[in-house]
């Protein structure tokens, strides 16, 4: 394509000045890198993206993601002008404003059109970029053939000063440039600003060294406003067989009294101050795009029919593969239930030991499933037979554990935040096309948690394997104990926190996951749990909790999950020779019991008539609302043997039945004790 040079200056005026009227409007938002960045929008939204504003959904497009999510009104207003219907000038002065139904939220929301992913905290989408690069190589190699490249795409990522200090994107940094994913392309707004003052405050690295070092091709741009030289580098980019990062030197703020400062980065300018920018660029009228600068964004689609005629004759020449993507490009899983063993051992097992064999042939047969781990492949029980690695073909790894992109598991190594970001970006790439899972211990998922709170966030399907989930892993200790972990995934919305107490509901748990269109975590144990054939119920997993072990005309309710199980049925055994009948509730998952109806949950919990206890090795955060009382965690873990950790913080059914039949007794003497809870 051409480069229409002459006419850029006044184009980036245009946009500067509406950045500038858009965030004064409200006076708020963040004006001096949007207004910095504007050469990069023109360059790739002009010359260089291929992408369809009436069907933002076009399955090979290139994808873009704003990492600095704050500067989101250069996302919309490239919107706006491309012809993306919903974005409207009346919809882009909603930036900001009261208005309920705007399109213009203060970071990108990936629900609304054109935005590919949420991307607020600084890291996030850079290594969400990673992740869509991952599943196009993926699909690349699993689909393209010679005569028919399917799969094209780009990925092109805009970042900041600030998101190449988040950790989170270090690790996503290396991680690609580990894999050769010639398919990315970072754009760094190098205005050397942060919130704080001048980037040397903080950071005096080498930018380009560091991404040399991580095997990345650089590339930089001295002015920031040379739309040609910027073309020509995102151009290059799409040709390399590694990620590329664009270094453009900007000026944040460019033309105003703040220009190169703080004060221009999250802040309207001041009335004054736009109306001198109005003058500057002799164009008074506020909120104003000329109809050549429309004309010059109009967009040629026909690319679109081109790829439809393309995949077409690809469906077929290969038929089979050519209906299997189609079922991908829609979302659509096949048969997968059949895949699950219709019996798993009777014998003492790890529930994370029962979730290879329920969920490694799905795996195995089911190509929408991308499975990883940070570095806990024997642990995990995640790789199965004669599984291929995704990795970068180049690299012949001295433990001789290789593979090639068309593989689907992916070893993230101790990158356990950059695993979950990255996953959210596989998932993203379309939905339902790829069904992310990764895997570590339940602690690191403390790490992970804000790349899996933005999956939750954006309603991603991604699965979440947790493992070592309880202080019965023993001498690793308090460190590796999550006792309060729970409680934060529990309240997380759009995440199901699943805790099975033995093979059978280990296999629900994998099927309520799948069936789960957003984001679940199954917590499972590292040793070995009783099993229970003949009152545990896979397909009652999905209700959240069921009664596990019924008597008649009970007098209370033991409320149980995961490793406890055993503590509730042994107590359950010692309450009865006392004369006090206990029904023992498995409660694998609050939020599916919660979505329930309500004469379920009645019919389960009897609430207001009968007490309840819940044994949980965690804090007891949350079982407020469906118990009584609780026998809980008060404090964090103990490095001793996993029996013996239990015993020190009183999981002994003996104390344990003591404990619950000295409240009854006092629940039944004393009306005030039926509406406080009690810390057992």
């Amino acid at each position: 394509m051409t480069v229409q040079e002459p006419f850029h200056d006044y184009t980036l005026k245009v946009i500067r000045l509406l950045v500038a009227d858009l965030v004064q409007q409200f006076n708020g938002g963040h004006p001096g890198g949007a207004m910095g960045m504007a050469a990069i929008g023109v360059s790739l939204w002009k010359y260089v993206m291929k992408y369809a504003p009436s069907d933002p959904n076009f399955f090979n497009r290139d994808r873009f993601v704003l990492s600095n999510g704050h500067t989101c009104l250069f996302q919309y207003i490239f919107l706006h002008l491309t012809g993306y219907k919903h974005m409207t000038m009346s919809q882009l002065k909603t930036y900001h404003s009261a208005d309920l139904n705007s399109y213009c939220p203060g970071h990108p929301e990936n629900e609304h059109p054109g935005i590919e992913l949420t991307t607020g905290a600084l890291g996030q989408g850079i290594s969400n970029s990673v992740g869509l690069a991952i599943a196009g190589k993926n699909l690349q190699a699993t689909y393209n053939k010679p005569e028919f490249p399917v799969i094209s795409s780009q990925i092109f990522c805009m970042v900041g000063d600030a998101c190449l200090q988040e950790g989170v994107a270090l690790e996503s940094i290396s991680f690609a440039g580990h894999l050769g994913l010639g398919n990315l392309t970072v754009i760094y707004d190098n205005n050397q600003i942060t919130c704080d003052g001048s980037v040397d405050l903080t950071n005096t690295e080498n930018i380009k060294d560091k991404f040399l070092a991580c095997n990345w091709e650089v590339l930089e741009i001295s002015e920031g406003d040379n739309v040609n030289q910027i073309v020509e580098a995102l151009e290059y980019s799409k040709t390399t067989e590694k990620p590329t990062i664009i270094i453009v030197n900007t000026r944040i703020g460019i033309d105003t009294a703040v220009e190169g400062t703080a004060v221009a980065h999250g802040a309207a300018f001041g009335q004054s101050e736009v109306d001198k920018l109005h003058e500057l660029y002799q164009s008074p009228e506020k909120f104003y795009v000329p109809s050549e600068v429309y004309d010059f964004f109009k967009v040629d689609e026909s690319f679109v029919d081109d790829w439809n005629k393309l995949f077409a004759d690809y469906q077929k020449a290969y038929p089979e593969s050519g209906e299997e993507l189609a079922r991908r490009i829609k979302g659509e899983l096949p048969d997968w239930k059949h895949l699950i063993p219709k019996e798993l051992p009777s014998s003492a097992t790890a529930s994370r030991k029962a979730s290879g064999l329920v969920f490694n042939n799905i795996a195995k047969n089911v190509n929408s499933f991308m499975v990883g781990t940070a570095d806990l492949s024997p642990s995990v029980n995640m790789a199965w037979a004669d599984k291929k690695d995704f990795q970068n073909p180049k690299i012949k790894t001295q433990c001789g554990i290789n593979g090639d992109y068309s593989g689907r598991y992916i070893h993230y190594g101790i990158r356990e935040h950059a695993m979950a970001s990255i996953s959210n970006g596989i998932a993203a790439y379309n939905k339902g096309t790829f069904i992310p899972v990764t895997s570590s211990f339940f602690m690191f998922y403390l790490y992970a948690a804000p790349g899996v709170r933005y999956g939750a966030l954006s309603e991603f399907q991604v699965i979440h394997v947790a493992t070592h989930d309880s202080i019965g892993i023993g001498e690793d200790g308090p460190t590796h104990h999550p006792i309060e972990l729970a409680a934060l995934y529990r309240s997380m919305p759009n995440m199901l926190y699943i805790r099975p107490c033995d093979n059978e509901e280990v296999a629900g748990a994998w099927e309520a996951a799948i069936d789960y269109p957003h984001s679940t975590i199954i917590s499972l144990s590292r040793h070995n749990l009783k099993q229970y054939p003949e009152l545990s119920k896979r397909d009652k997993v999905k209700l959240g909790a069921y009664v596990f072990s019924e008597v008649e005309d009970p007098a209370l309710n033991i409320l149980v999950t995961g490793s406890e199980m055993q503590f509730a049925m042994e107590a359950q055994e010692i309450l009865a020779k006392k004369g006090i009948k206990a029904n023992v509730i498995s409660f694998p998952c609050q939020r599916l019991f919660d979505n329930q109806p309500l004469e379920y949950k009645r019919s389960i919990l009897k609430q207001g008539k009968l007490p309840s206890v819940i044994i949980e090795a965690y804090a007891v955060n949350g079982w407020e609302k469906y118990a009584t009382a609780g026998i809980n965690m008060k404090t964090f873990g103990k490095s001793l043997p996993g029996p013996k950790v239990y015993e020190y913080f009183g999981y002994n059914s003996e104390v344990i039945a003591d404990k619950i039949d000295k409240y009854y007794s006092n629940w039944s003497k004393d009306e005030d004790l039926k509406y406080e809870f009690q810390e057992l």
